[in-house]
């Protein structure tokens, strides 16, 4: 393999306050301390596979704007193909409003922006990129339409197709049947298959549910405690890392990337998975979305 990755998705800027704790509703909370850094799940899951090692082009939209100007020099610094990233405009750049707490746990809001603007034709724009690819790895933070364009072709010539289902919707059976390997968390598990997942009983049904939809492989991710891996006859916890959290932010993400690299590399499925629990873990102890994203001498060092 060639380690190509293609990701589509969102890109934002993200607006991050920390506080003693995430203030309830009509509460105000004084001593919060704020920062901006680069986001976006789909900028997040480019940025992460890129520094893992990955050969990384990113179909997106962003403002023609002083933020979406900021986040094209990130890309380039990282290395990611920007060939398909559009400027939009019409509409601004996305930003998040994150909120954390002192234990790293968050809260966060999202206004789109030009990333509700990322629909299907800019895919078939990027159609060569996508069909020359080793993996295409999606998000729903742009429109459905926009992923379910993406997946359809990429499966049309047998790429293997990650899909990443947050922030959680339910998804059409015409989507999953075109997706290879599909990684919700718990909350998101639940929204696709009506299973609440709370011990290993219940990811085992969950995950039944979607290999009934036609996907291959499900890995549950389960925060600390690593994730649920569903493949063939593969049914098992692969554990996760203990570390002190400071921000979860961009975990997800990063193991998203850190993932689809491992795969596209030729790693056994349960060595791919360690690699991408080590470096979710490495993000969450440090601050900010793409600014905790580990490198990958960074995780191979962690895992000796």
């Amino acid at each position: 393999m060639n380690n190509k990755i293609v990701v589509v998705g969102s890109s934002n800027t993200d607006m991050i306050l920390k506080s003693p704790r995430i203030p309830k509703p009509g509460e105000t909370i004084l001593g919060g301390v704020f920062t901006t850094a680069a986001g976006g799940k789909g900028a997040n899951q480019a940025v992460a596979a890129a520094r893992a090692g990955g050969n990384i082009t990113f179909i997106a939209r962003i403002g023609n704007d002083d933020l979406g100007r900021q986040s094209i020099k990130g890309f380039k610094k990282d290395g990611i193909n920007i060939d398909y990233i559009k400027k939009d405009e019409t509409a601004p750049s996305g930003v998040a409003l994150i909120m954390v707490d002192e234990q790293g746990s968050n809260s966060i809001a999202v206004a789109s922006g030009a990333n509700a603007n990322l629909i299907p034709d800019h895919i078939h724009e990027a159609r060569n990129a996508i069909e020359n690819s080793d993996i295409l790895l999606m998000q729903l933070e742009t429109p459905l339409e926009t992923v379910v364009e993406a997946a359809k072709i990429a499966a049309s010539v047998g790429v293997k197709t990650i899909l990443n289902p947050a922030p959680a919707i339910p998804l059409p059976d015409h989507l999953l049947k075109n997706i290879s390997i599909i990684t919700p968390n718990e909350i998101e598990a639940e929204i696709l298959t009506g299973i609440s997942v709370r011990n290993t009983d219940s990811a085992m049904q969950a995950t039944a549910c979607l290999h009934e939809k036609g996907i291959e492989t499900i890995i549950i991710t389960l925060g600390a405690k690593g994730c649920y891996l569903s493949k063939d006859n593969i049914r098992k916890i692969i554990p996760g890392f203990s570390v002190k959290a400071i921000d979860t932010t961009a975990a997800g993400d990063t193991f998203n990337g850190a993932f689809a690299v491992a795969l596209a590399e030729g790693l056994p499925i349960e060595e791919a998975v360690r690699f991408a629990n080590a470096a979710g873990a490495l993000s969450v102890t440090k601050e900010g979305a793409q600014p905790s994203i580990p490198y990958r001498k960074d995780i191979k060092a962690f895992l000796q």
